[in-house]
């Protein structure tokens, strides 16, 4: 008996997505400015970028650290005594008590910076609601649940 041909599939390179510019804003995909347009359609206010949160303070690093460069690229020497840039996040619209990134593909840091920010929103923002549309559909969806809460406010 013949085995069926299994397909291949590819390992998908890191995450390229389609720069588009609506309305004078340049949106780093289309999913964004998809967001964007339901969000003006629905006449809900927010800023796209509007701002950028420091997850992790940067620092000096006093010791001595031997390894390549960070593309694994260089000799294997002292790397250390050293400013460390902070690690930061600007999610994609800002609106009075809602966050929302729209993420079609993630890269590998996404993750570790995701939980970082949402931990940040718990601690400093706790009446904000954080919205994650992965597609058209959940834009539209994120837009229902706004224009709900602003009905059926939950601190009255």
């Amino acid at each position: 008996m013949k085995k069926p041909y299994k397909k291949r599939s590819r390992k998908r390179g890191p995450v390229v997505s389609k720069k588009v510019s609506y309305d004078g804003i340049d949106f780093a995909s289309g999913l964004e400015r998809y967001m964007y347009m339901a969000l003006k359609k629905a006449n809900i206010k927010c800023k796209y970028e509007g701002e950028t949160f420091v997850l992790i303070n940067g620092f000096h690093l006093e010791n001595e650290v031997y390894e390549r460069q960070a593309n694994s690229k260089g000799d294997f020497i002292n790397r250390g005594s050293k400013r460390i840039l902070p690690i930061k996040y600007t999610p994609d619209f800002i609106g009075d008590n809602f966050i929302i990134e729209t993420k079609g593909r993630a890269n590998e840091s996404f993750p570790i910076r995701w939980k970082l920010f949402k931990k940040l929103v718990t601690e400093q923002f706790p009446d904000y609601t954080i919205y994650k549309p992965q597609c058209q559909v959940e834009c539209q969806e994120t837009v229902r649940l706004i224009l709900e809460n602003r009905q059926n406010p939950k601190n009255e």
